[in-house]
């Protein structure tokens, strides 16, 4: 089956010819995307790399893994750099070419999309709303007895905003090792979540040579436009083996400088995460306080999932409600196991969520 999103994040010319909104007044709580915007530091230095475009980019980005390596901790020979995650999700599904890839699930669609290219299955191993869509490990490892060749998860889960800690990835790769069963985890949205430490799974790859980790720039330094990405393994014979399938300069020279600034600016990071923090306590409380006609899912991520309980409002009627005054909010119907009661929304700046907030409370009280 296959899940196609009616309004995506980034389908903003979609909306202003639907709806007659200009796309430049429209307050996108779709796209996940940093309310920041750009790095101040890549923003007021990028045009002095303007006339790096006039050359090939260094073939093996050598200091821009240098730099990614150093902003994760970790060695720059396990460092994969990508045009964006999206790249690097299509490469390993389509070296691994998994007969039968199981996807933890409601989450992106375009996993599945990419094992049906390659010319695999995808089941979906679903999260349950009774259990707030957190993992049962138990449950993953019996549904995982078989002939499973690939596991993908989304860690912090979209649409979900939930986690998988550390130790229970651990877990879940021990269980894999066992079985011949390769493990892809898209860390889109970790920079987000507190503690990461306690969280991001790029450690592991120094003792699991079944884990491929995937991140991107587009959410957490906004810059989706940028198309860069980057994977971290400790798999050398698959890296070699995804150097040697993959196109000559696939990341352009402007994105690679950018990439070496972006990653180094610490007062940005550490803006994000405190913004991050203080408005997802406030949305997650605002939201909280309309209950019994909300039921709010705990968020980890800079989104927060919710249901709507009501019987004259659900996620159509408020997605219209919303985008009339000029605010973009997300139907999640289109997720497998999801419906027209649940709604996703990101974390923007103070001023327009509570805007967002005031709009939801008009239309439910």
């Amino acid at each position: 089956m296959f899940h196609k999103d009616e309004f995506h994040g980034s389908d903003l010319e979609k909306i202003e010819k639907i709806y007659g909104i200009k796309k430049e007044e429209i307050v996108s709580f779709s796209a996940n995307v940093n309310p920041l915007g750009i790095s101040p530091l890549l923003k007021r230095t990028i045009a002095e790399e303007i006339d790096c475009i006039s050359s090939y980019p260094d073939r093996e980005y050598k200091r821009l893994k240098e730099v990614i390596a150093s902003y994760c901790s970790t060695t720059p020979d396990k460092i994969i750099p990508g045009n964006g995650s999206t790249e690097l999700i299509a490469m390993i599904i389509d070296i691994r070419r998994p007969k039968k890839a199981v996807i933890m699930g409601p989450t992106y669609s375009e996993y599945e999309r990419e094992v049906s290219l390659s010319g695999g299955k995808s089941y979906y191993y679903q999260l349950k709303e009774k259990d707030d869509f957190r993992l049962d490990i138990s449950g993953l490892d019996e549904f995982l007895k078989g002939d499973t060749d690939m596991l993908i998860i989304c860690n912090p889960n979209n649409p979900t905003s939930t986690v998988i800690d550390r130790k229970a990835l651990r877990q879940i790769l021990d269980i894999c090792k066992e079985r011949d069963i390769f493990v892809m985890v898209d860390e889109t949205y970790i920079e987000f979540v507190d503690r990461r430490e306690e969280t991001e799974g790029i450690p592991l790859t120094d003792y699991y040579n079944n884990l491929f980790i995937i991140r991107g720039v587009s959410k957490f330094f906004a810059s989706p436009g940028l198309r860069l990405g980057y994977a971290v393994t400790g798999n050398h014979d698959l890296i070699r083996e995804i150097f040697k399938r993959m196109n000559p300069w696939t990341i352009n020279s402007l994105a690679e400088e950018a990439g070496k600034k972006m990653f180094s600016d610490t007062r940005y990071i550490k803006e994000t995460v405190e913004l991050i923090r203080s408005e997802r306590k406030f949305m997650t409380d605002e939201l909280r306080s309309l209950s019994p006609k909300l039921k709010v899912y705990e968020p980890y991520a800079n989104f927060v999932l919710f249901r709507i309980d009501s019987e004259t409002v659900n996620a159509d009627t408020l997605f219209e409600a919303c985008i009339k005054e000029k605010m973009m909010i997300r139907n999640c119907c289109t997720f497998p196991f999801l419906d027209n009661r649940y709604v996703r929304v990101c974390f923007m700046k103070h001023e327009d969520n509570m805007r967002l907030i005031n709009c939801i409370k008009k239309h439910l009280l």
